[in-house]
């Protein structure tokens, strides 16, 4: 009987972490050392938006990666001035490494000097991504 009620108590903590964890991924938040960071266009391979950059690290077996891609896509189409770059996080390890970029995919909210406002980790929503434009777009005004 105690066996049972030991499984129990781990099935339902670890169901609750689970439900934890899946509501938190994806949110678009700051830590600590993304201000001090800035990344230019030698370091993306590819131009900055005039206002903004939504820069995504996938991988090429990433489901959510491709979910992601098209929720970006269809932000950058609906806000002027924004580009988004799609890094293959395999291809660039060391910029990986740089950014700790520990799953993919992971989105980085650049303002329009190529400072981290704003980072993802996991498939975002649509509307915390304008969110998190919306502060990098100001920052730029």
């Amino acid at each position: 009987m105690t066996g049972l009620m030991v499984c129990v108590v781990v099935l339902v903590l670890a169901g609750a972490f689970g439900l934890l964890h899946t509501r938190r991924g994806g949110r678009p938040k700051v830590r600590g050392r993304d201000g001090e960071l800035r990344l230019g266009e030698a370091e993306l391979e590819a131009d900055l938006g005039q206002r903004a950059t939504l820069v995504q690290f996938s991988s090429a077996f990433c489901q959510p990666c491709r979910a992601t891609r098209r929720t970006l896509t269809d932000v950058v189409g609906m806000v002027e001035g924004v580009a988004h770059v799609e890094i293959d996080a395999e291809a660039r390890l060391e910029l990986v490494r740089t950014l700790r970029i520990l799953r993919t995919p992971t989105v980085l909210v650049l303002d329009a000097d190529g400072r981290i406002v704003r980072r993802a980790s996991g498939q975002p929503r649509k509307a915390d991504v304008i969110a998190a434009l919306g502060e990098a777009v100001a920052r730029a005004e």
